[in-house]
C-alpha cells in the first residue's frame, strides 16, 4: 500500500494532464505569421538624388529585379530642361513563399536644372497626396481593403564629388524629414579611397546635426537580444551614412563569380564589406528594419499629418458655428481647459452608467463612443514630428 502510494506521487504527469493545463494562446504568433504570409507585404521605397549617381543600378542590386527595362536615357540638354517627375514602378516579388509588393518611386529631373530652388516641391506634394488618400480611405466606409501607398523610406543619394552636403541636399532633406524616413547614402563610393570616405561621412554627420535634419534613427536593441544582433546594430549606426556601390554585371574574382565592377587596377565587389556598405544597407532595409520603417511611417509621420488634418477640420467647424449663430458667443476656453472639462464630464457619465448597469445586475457599461456626441470632439493639442521623434528616442 505505502510503496504503491509513494510511486503514484512521484510519477510524471501524463500527456493528457499536461494537455488539460495548456490553454493554447501560445500559438498566436503562428496564427499571425500564417495570416501575414497569406496576405503578403507591401513596401514603398523612394529614391532621390541628381542624375548619374547610380540610383537605378542600386535598386536593381538590392532587389535583383530590373524595374527600368523600358527606360529611355536622356541627353544632357534634355535633362537640364526636364522638370521633376514622379514615376512609380511596382513589382511583385516572392521568396520562400513570402510575397512582397514592392513599389519604387523615382524622381527623375531632381537637381538637374540650372535653378534648383524648391525643386523638391513635386516630391513633397506627392508624399502629402499619399497621406491624404490614406486618410480618406481610412475615414470611409470600406476600410477592409485599404491600399497603403505611403512612402515608407527615402534613399537620398549624395554626390561623392563635393565636400559634404550641397544647398539642394539640405533643402530636400529639411523639406521631407518630417514626412518620410530619410536614409542618406554616399553614391559611387568606388570613386573615393577609404580615408576620403571616412572624412566625408564625418562631414555629412556634422552638417546633418548643424542644419537640424532628422534622418531615420535606428531603434535601440532590446536587452534580451543576442550579442551578434547587438554588434550588427552598433555597426549599422557607426556606418551611417552608408557608402554604396551598385552593379548589374557579374565579374570573376579569385576564381569566384561576383557582382562588381572591373577596373584596370582591380575589382570592386558590391557585396564585399571591405569595399562598401552595400550589404549593411541591404540588411538594414530588408532583413532587419523594414517593419520598423513601416511602423515609424504609420505611428509618427502619418499620425502627425492626421493630427494636423483633424485640427484644421475642428478649427473650421468652430469658425463656421460662430459665423452661423445669431447669439453672441463667449470666447472659448483654451484647448487644455476644454479638454480637461470634457474628460471630467465623460468620466462622471461613464461612472453613472456603470453604476446603473451594476445595480441592474449586469456588468456592461455603454461604450464611450455612444456617450460622445460628434459635436464635442475636443481639438487635439498641437503636435510636431520633432516632439514625437524626441519621445521615440
Amino acid at each position: 500500500g505505502t510503496g504503491n502510494h509513494h510511486s503514484a506521487l512521484t510519477c510524471p504527469a501524463s500527456a493528457q494532464d499536461i494537455d488539460k493545463q495548456y490553454v493554447g494562446f501560445a500559438t498566436l504568433p503562428n496564427q499571425v505569421h500564417r495570416k501575414s504570409v497569406k496576405k503578403g507585404f507591401d513596401f514603398t521605397l523612394m529614391v532621390a538624388g541628381e542624375s548619374g549617381l547610380g540610383k537605378s543600378t542600386l535598386v536593381h542590386s538590392l532587389f535583383l529585379t530590373d524595374l527600368y527595362k523600358e527606360r529611355k536615357l536622356l541627353s544632357a540638354e534634355e535633362r537640364i530642361s526636364q522638370t521633376v517627375e514622379i514615376l512609380k514602378h511596382t513589382v511583385d516579388i516572392e521568396e520562400k513563399g513570402v510575397k512582397l509588393k514592392l513599389t519604387i518611386v523615382d524622381t527623375p529631373g531632381f537637381g538637374d536644372a540650372v535653378n534648383n530652388s524648391e525643386c523638391w516641391k513635386p516630391i513633397t506634394d506627392y508624399v502629402d497626396q499619399q497621406f491624404e488618400q490614406y486618410f480618406r480611405d481610412e475615414s470611409g466606409l470600406n476600410r477592409k481593403n485599404i491600399q497603403d501607398n505611403r512612402v515608407h523610406c527615402c534613399l537620398y543619394f549624395i554626390s561623392p564629388f563635393g565636400h559634404g552636403l550641397r544647398p539642394v541636399d539640405v533643402g530636400f532633406m529639411k523639406a521631407l524629414h518630417e514626412k518620410v524616413n530619410i536614409v542618406p547614402l554616399i553614391a559611387k563610393a568606388d570613386c573615393l579611397v577609404p580615408g576620403e570616405i571616412r572624412k566625408l561621412k564625418e562631414r555629412i554627420r556634422e552638417e546633418i546635426d548643424k542644419f537640424g535634419i532628422h534622418v531615420y534613427q535606428f531603434p535601440e536593441c532590446d536587452s534580451d537580444e543576442d550579442e551578434d544582433f547587438k554588434q550588427q546594430d552598433r555597426e549599422l549606426k557607426e556606418s551611417a551614412p552608408f557608402a554604396v556601390i551598385g552593379s548589374n554585371t557579374v565579374v570573376e574574382a579569385k576564381g569566384q563569380r561576383v557582382r562588381g565592377r572591373l577596373y584596370p587596377w582591380g575589382i570592386v565587389e558590391v557585396e564585399n564589406q571591405a569595399h562598401c556598405d552595400f550589404v549593411k544597407l541591404r540588411n538594414m532595409l530588408i532583413r532587419t528594419h523594414m517593419h520598423d520603417l513601416k511602423d515609424v511611417t504609420c505611428d509618427v509621420h502619418y499620425e502627425n499629418y492626421r493630427a494636423h488634418c483633424i485640427q484644421q477640420m475642428t478649427s473650421k467647424l468652430t469658425q463656421d458655428s460662430r459665423m452661423e449663430s445669431p447669439i453672441p458667443i463667449l470666447p472659448l476656453p483654451t484647448p487644455d481647459a476644454e479638454t480637461e472639462k470634457l474628460i471630467r464630464m465623460k468620466d462622471e457619465e461613464v461612472g453613472r452608467q456603470r453604476g446603473r448597469a451594476g445595480a441592474a445586475g449586469g456588468g456592461w457599461a455603454l461604450p464611450l463612443a455612444v456617450l460622445t456626441p460628434p459635436s464635442v470632439v475636443p481639438a487635439l493639442p498641437p503636435s510636431s514630428g520633432a516632439c514625437r521623434r524626441c519621445c521615440r528616442k
